[in-house]
């Protein structure tokens, strides 16, 4: 198993090194020049432009760029903004925001697809598993934009169920609408691979077997089918916590959350290469633990992966 997770790690090593690269490089791409973007329509001094520049070695080529923003950042020195603010200081402010939205969406999610996945598929045809299809299908269906615009719309300003905008309730008040709708647009597909993946394996030789031999169905469920059916469950979780929390991020753009969405939307608009790529590189080691995380847990449910 240990062999197993070093190599996991080993292969971490050069995708984040090709990721950060690749999102310094697009950063760098953008048009416009970032000093005289912060200035506005004030003109700035060119010996002020020329301290800049030089300062955030701006005139510098992108590898050039990359190398000294990667040794800095490997020392921990994360550096500041164009306008002078510590990125550390504000990861450390901005992250509790969106990582009490992402948990909180997460948390709904994986309830909820888990519970009605389990369900419709082990009751195959019931009611139930024919609303669940229905339901997935309408989520599915519609973007996820309107569905954010609507539930703001309804439940905010019509009926005043929850705050607008803002995070100034604190959790979960300010975060429980917009992470729900965040929840339900990830829980559609979790409750279908779930519902899915259960009749595949309820149907399979073993289960007869179980059955035939007078094993209740509860025994039958817990002990041997939900083991085998959530391999592909937990490799969907896994997956979706990087699209949980993408829809964060946009989600802190319609509900006024100053997270971490909000901090990349005004970087990337200040072409801000060092923010965005800081950002996506603490994303990316999220990710990649999280994805770490699921395949040793691969592991240990069915031990022939460790020798894939």
């Amino acid at each position: 198993m240990f062999r197993y997770a070093l190599r996991r790690l080993i292969i971490m090593v050069p995708i984040g090194i090709i990721v950060t690269f690749i999102v310094y490089a697009m950063v760098f791409a953008l048009p416009g020049d970032p000093i005289q973007a912060l200035s506005g329509d004030k003109p700035l001094a060119p010996s002020v432009i020329a301290a800049k520049r030089a300062y955030y070695h701006l005139d510098d080529p992108l590898f050039s760029q990359y190398l000294h923003f990667m040794g800095n950042l490997l020392q921990g020195n994360l550096g500041q903004t164009f306008d002078g603010q510590d990125i550390g200081e504000q990861l450390a402010l901005r992250w509790p925001v969106t990582l009490q939205l992402g948990l909180t969406a997460l948390a709904i999610q994986t309830v909820f697809g888990l519970l009605f996945g389990i369900y419709a598929g082990w009751r195959r045809d019931g009611l139930v598993d024919r609303s669940l299809l229905g339901a997935t299908l309408a989520v599915l269906a519609v973007p996820g934009l309107v569905v954010m615009f609507f539930a703001q719309s309804l439940f905010s300003v019509q009926l005043g169920w929850f705050p607008v905008s803002g995070s100034a309730d604190g959790w979960p008040t300010s975060y429980l609408l917009p992470a729900t709708v965040l929840g339900v647009l990830g829980f559609a597909g979790l409750a279908r691979i779930t519902r899915t993946s259960l009749v595949e394996v309820a149907g399979a030789d073993f289960v007869r077997t179980g059955r035939a031999k007078g094993l209740s169905p509860q025994r039958i469920l817990w002990r041997h089918v939900l083991r085998n059916a959530l391999l592909p469950v937990i490799t969907f979780i896994g997956l979706d916590l990087a699209g949980t929390l993408g829809g964060a991020i946009i989600t802190e753009g319609i509900y006024n959350l100053n997270g971490i969405g909000q901090f990349m939307f005004r970087s990337i608009g200040m072409k801000e290469g060092g923010v965005v790529v800081t950002l996506s590189t603490v994303l990316l080691i999220g990710y990649m633990v999280v994805n770490l995380i699921v395949d040793l847990l691969y592991g240990l449910l069915d031990p022939r992966v460790r020798h894939v």
